[in-house]
């Protein structure tokens, strides 16, 4: 069961959505039904994170089948095709082949969470010219001049760049005066690597920020301890802490506990929706996770309530983050884009979805900006960064303020 629709669920649904101009007459030889892909890490270090994604496609199938379907296509039911990336580049890849060679009638899909895993996924998905949406952060994902891949991320560099601004900002309202150090954990993986190095190269210096620890690790972390033993000598006011995966933070966090470096003592920021699942509180405690904040590319806000209630009710999660809201949003968007298209025809598809400019219904619902739009290079126009923050065991967004549930702090230490 998914629960009773509200009613502005209904319009980012589409149901009645004026950009659809209406019911269009559905095609004589209309099938009954089309396929959409998911391909994610179901299994290994970032297996949680694939099972999130599969919790929110699943949800958006039921819902968007539940409504009608794609009432373009006579009331087509969309079907949800998952493919497991498994826990390496080789894997993915080679998940993407199998996908591409045995489904042929695929209209689009999304995935693969890790930008490594992306990077390769849509090598692939690309060749077979293959609708391709992704919640993966990296540059180089919309930087090798594909037509099929649509990122709805803002990027790591653009991450980076907006993100220093607004710490500087809260640091200084808090203890009444500027950050002058800097710390850097990062893993080695396409999307951790793309967002510290505008931080290295200009975005520092340009607040001034010295870098006085910068650590890159290669995941698995077996043994966190030298890294921050390294933190704690050079002692930065605060440290972005850029993993990837559940494990490696609970390591990372723990560590900077035992070392006396907890939210009280050095305030740390970490990057992606992993940083902000129910099972990093179960692991570590809500005491070691007070007051870290997490950046991310998208997460619900506060008009998103009805829709985070209902994935409770079904999935038994205590919230709805980041890795869900994702996939949610891409399978309405892949519907969005058959009913403009009127037709199943993948070319058609991704034709649609580059003539998107959606502003306040529809699937732009699903966006800080409130707004589906991609540039010429498949990146999402108008992202905004969202940040939440750890309080009393629960993440709350803290900014932009149109969606904050909460209001941001600084440990003063």
């Amino acid at each position: 069961m998914t629960g009773n629709i509200t009613r502005r669920d209904a319009l980012a649904l589409g149901a009645g959505a004026a950009t659809l101009g209406g019911v269009r007459r559905a095609r004589a030889q209309a099938p009954s039904e089309v396929k959409v892909a998911l391909l994610a890490p179901i299994s290994g270090p970032w297996a949680r994170q694939g099972l999130l994604m599969k919790m929110g496609a699943e949800m958006a199938i039921d819902d968007i089948n539940a409504s009608g379907g794609v009432r373009a296509l006579g009331g087509a039911k969309m079907k949800l095709v998952i493919y497991d990336a498994g826990d390496s580049t080789e894997k993915a890849k080679n998940a993407a082949q199998r996908l591409v060679a045995q489904e042929p009638d695929l209209v689009g899909g999304t995935g693969a969470w890790l930008s490594s895993f992306t990077l390769a996924v849509t090598e692939v998905t690309e060749r077979a010219e293959i609708p391709w949406l992704t919640l993966s952060y990296a540059d180089s994902l919309t930087s090798r001049g594909f037509r099929y891949i649509f990122q709805s991320s803002p990027t790591n560099d653009n991450q980076a760049i907006a993100i220093l601004p607004t710490l500087m900002q809260l640091a200084e309202r808090a203890t009444g005066k500027k950050p002058t150090r800097v710390g850097l954990i990062s893993d080695s993986t396409a999307s951790p690597q793309s967002f510290v190095k505008p931080v290295r190269a200009t975005e520092a210096a340009k607040y001034g920020l010295r870098i006085v620890v910068d650590e890159t690790f290669t995941p698995p972390l077996s043994d966190a301890t030298p890294l921050i033993q390294k933190v704690r000598s050079a002692r930065p006011d605060f440290l972005l802490l850029i993993a990837t995966n559940v494990p490696d933070d609970k390591l990372l966090v723990e560590k900077l506990n035992e070392y006396g470096l907890g939210q009280a003592k050095l305030p740390t920021i970490g990057n992606g929706g992993h940083m902000a699942v129910p099972e990093l509180v179960q692991l570590t405690s809500p005491q070691i996770l007070e007051g870290l904040m997490v950046c991310m590319a998208n997460w619900p806000g506060k008009e998103q309530d009805a829709l985070v209630a209902r994935f409770k009710e079904r999935t038994k999660e205590p919230w709805m983050g980041h890795d869900s809201i994702f996939p949610y949003a891409h399978m309405m968007i892949l519907r969005e884009a058959m009913e403009r298209a009127a037709s199943p025809d993948r070319k058609k598809v991704a034709e649609a979805i580059r003539g998107f400019d959606i502003r306040n219904e529809g699937p732009a619902l699903f966006f800080p900006s409130k707004r589906l739009k991609y540039d010429e290079r498949g990146r999402l126009v108008d992202a905004q960064l969202v940040t939440v923050q750890w309080k009393s065991g629960v993440p709350q967004v803290v900014d932009p303020p149109s969606m904050a549930t909460a209001e941001a702090y600084w440990p003063k230490g």
